[in-house]
């Protein structure tokens, strides 16, 4: 078993849990502070927010509806949210295939009608692509699947998702800031000083406030195991843009391409937090790592190589990199293209390569295949050209 100990410190992660399933029993270690300035410990009873893996808990919520026949995953959205405008499909939004624009976050309040008033403002919302052509990953799609469930619950999120996952498995939760800073939840950090910004909680659905202990999230991921109800959630949907891995979704969850046996899981982010969440369910192995600050993809890669994949049996996939001896870029990668939130600037570069501006992060490139992009330095980002949508894992629109 690895030390957080001296994970923590080599990576320079600010606090951290780390909690393991085998033989149906979990097992989780704490290590940093809550708040590196009042140096509270973190401990196993901690919370920490999930950031995006909140999305399982959400789709899980979701397929329950379909369990019961309340929900038909393959009917238009606006059978039960009358004018709502795309016409796309449950379904589409657990997969990330619905084609609405995916980083749309608009401050709509923390009030029990906060999901309601967001989903209201992205009546209109553009399409990036046609319902069903593209794997983009869309917060704004979570959200809208929210507010779905507080309709046919008659409830608002947030006491759905309490009443019906946390309170049945006994777990302690946070699904509000409020909430998380009177049971001591960790604060985020960038570049190693504390974050009190932590952001809109009108996105709930998608993940902007959830938290909760190691501990805890393997107890719902245990019962998801355990409930053959929810197996359809993990058979592939979709395939994603070939970024290297071969990696497909599911029902809400990410199904990276590992050797050895199926692998599920999500990870997440939101101001310097960081989430992690890896499952095998034939091998009955899960591990997550909750994270506020530091190095924590490192961390995380650590934890994969040192204890997950040793348990489980399995191999995460090698990463893309960049050819020995590239073509040179076609010239139909350059231009501008834009999402919400997001710009692509590609300009030329000296030998065959490419300057890419992603988000004001200005790295080179070169050609991995005809179709995409690979960086030339770690991390070797993959950028997937598709028709007129260059991919990051949102697709964005060239202007």
């Amino acid at each position: 078993m690895i030390d957080l100990d001296e994970l923590v410190e080599e990576h320079g992660v600010v606090g951290a849990q780390l909690a393991v399933l085998t033989d149906g029993e979990i097992a989780d270690f704490a290590a940093g502070v809550l708040n590196a300035d009042t140096r509270a410990p973190v401990t196993t009873e901690s919370l920490f927010q999930i950031a995006s893996i909140t999305k399982v808990w959400t789709a899980t919520l979701v397929q329950e509806l379909a369990n019961e026949g309340r929900l038909d995953l393959d009917r238009p959205v606006c059978d039960v949210l009358p004018g709502f405008r795309p016409v796309i499909t449950p379904r589409q939004l657990l997969t990330h295939t619905s084609g609405i624009d995916g980083d749309l976050f608009h401050d709509t309040g923390s009030g029990d009608d906060a999901v309601e008033k967001f989903v209201a403002r992205l009546a209109d919302a553009r399409q990036i692509a046609p319902p069903g052509e593209l794997w983009s990953y869309c917060n704004s799609g979570f959200t809208v699947l929210g507010r779905i469930v507080e309709v046919l619950r008659g409830k608002p999120f947030n006491i759905v998702l309490k009443e019906r996952l946390a309170a049945p498995l006994g777990l302690t939760v946070a699904t509000t800031y409020a909430e998380g800073e009177a049971l001591h939840a960790a604060v985020g950090h960038v570049d190693g000083q504390p974050v009190t910004d932590p952001g809109p909680e009108s996105d709930w659905p998608a993940g902007s406030a959830l938290a909760m202990s190691a501990r805890d999230l393997l107890a719902f991921a245990r019962m998801h195991l355990a409930t053959p109800a929810f197996a359809v959630m993990r058979e592939p949907q979709v395939s994603l843009p070939d970024f290297g891995n071969r990696a497909s979704w599911g029902l809400g969850w990410d199904l990276p391409d590992y050797s050895g046996g199926v692998v599920i899981g999500h990870h997440g982010a939101n101001r310097g937090l960081a989430s992690f969440l890896r499952i095998a369910p034939d091998r009955g192995i899960a591990v997550a790592l909750l994270t506020n600050g530091g190095a924590a993809r490192e961390a995380f890669d650590d934890v994969i190589e040192n204890v997950f994949s040793a348990l489980a049996g399995v191999r995460r996939p090698e990463p893309a990199r960049p050819p020995a001896a590239p073509e040179a870029v076609d010239e139909r990668f350059l231009g501008t293209y834009r999402c919400a939130g997001h710009e692509v600037v590609v300009t030329p570069a000296d030998h065959g390569r490419v300057q890419v501006n992603l988000d004001d992060d200005v790295r080179e490139f070169v050609a991995l295949r005809s179709d995409a992009l690979i960086a030339v330095d770690e991390p070797h980002t993959v950028l997937v050209l598709k028709s007129d949508l260059l991919h990051f894992g949102r697709a964005a629109a060239r202007i």
